[in-house]
């Protein structure tokens, strides 16, 4: 495994990070990694080029911690891949609909499956990730336990499919961020872009008023902003936002201009706008 040619992901093989790690970088190793921070760890180390990190779904919202770990990690944003989730009940292969009756896996894909939870009346048991649930399903070869996992999962394991499609919601998607330790930014004028940023103001009235109206008055489209609070101060929130567009073109130039006089602006990634988003413009 060379370090120019591997990305990290958080989570065992055949987690839905896995997936798109294979999705986006057929031709490079990935490299599991039990948590958040390990992942981020390999990039700045240099075991690892590049990172593939979840960052918000589309029924579960924003990923935790994300937000914390981007600003102080010194790495960069330089893509975005979304991530259709599509979950099967896994079991041994000596299993059924009829035997299984405890289900296994991360506390969101349960949430995000409790029709066939109800469907089946099984007892849901949540564990720290969904390919690891399917990894002990294999080990405990107990007919009387099935996993929700990526079909990946299943191979990887040894577990046979009981029901495919097992999430309640067929628009469930992730959206996942690529990270590098080197800034690459997109081209300007080729192609739709997205730029990512933070910036911190002071709890005091209108203050993100004051802070946004740049965007409004020229013509930005932000696409997300989520506040958090930082260092345990309940004085000043910070900010993260998503806006379509490139710092060098005017409208967003201008923008950055306004916001610099009420907030510290840190650009985290300026990348191409992945091709899902033009695609689902209008869902």
């Amino acid at each position: 495994m060379t370090a120019s040619k591997t990305i990290a992901y958080q989570g065992e093989p055949g987690a839905n990070s896995h997936i798109a790690c294979k999705d986006m970088y057929t031709d490079w190793e990935s490299l599991p990694c039990a948590t958040f921070e390990d992942a981020f760890s390999a990039v700045t180390n240099g075991t690892a080029s590049l990172a593939m990190i979840p960052i918000e779904n589309s029924i579960a919202g924003r990923v935790a911690d994300i937000h914390h770990f981007l600003p102080n990690s010194g790495l960069h944003i330089i893509g975005e891949y979304f991530l259709p989730i599509r979950f099967h009940l896994l079991g041994t292969q000596d299993s059924s609909l009829e035997t299984i009756k405890h289900v296994y896996s991360h506390v969101h894909a349960l949430g995000q499956c409790r029709k066939i939870i109800r469907k089946y009346g099984l007892t849901p048991i949540v564990t720290g990730d969904t390919a690891g649930s399917a990894r002990e399903v294999a080990e405990w070869n107990d007919p009387s336990k099935a996993s929700l996992a990526t079909s990946l999962a299943g191979e990887i394991y040894g577990l046979k499919t009981l029901a495919e499609d097992a999430e309640d919601e067929k628009h469930n998607t992730t959206r996942f961020i690529i990270l590098s330790k080197e800034p690459q930014w997109a081209a300007v004028n080729n192609g739709p872009v997205m730029t990512t940023f933070v910036f911190r103001v002071r709890s005091v009235p209108a203050a993100l008023y004051k802070a946004l109206g740049g965007f409004a008055t020229n013509g930005v489209n932000m696409t997300k902003l989520e506040s958090y609070m930082v260092d345990g101060s309940f004085s000043a929130a910070m900010f993260l936002a998503d806006v379509e567009g490139h710092p060098d073109d005017t409208g967003l130039k201008h923008a950055f201009d306004e916001l610099r006089f009420f907030a510290a602006v840190d650009i985290l990634g300026v990348y191409p706008a992945a091709g899902y988003r033009a695609e689902h413009a209008s869902d």
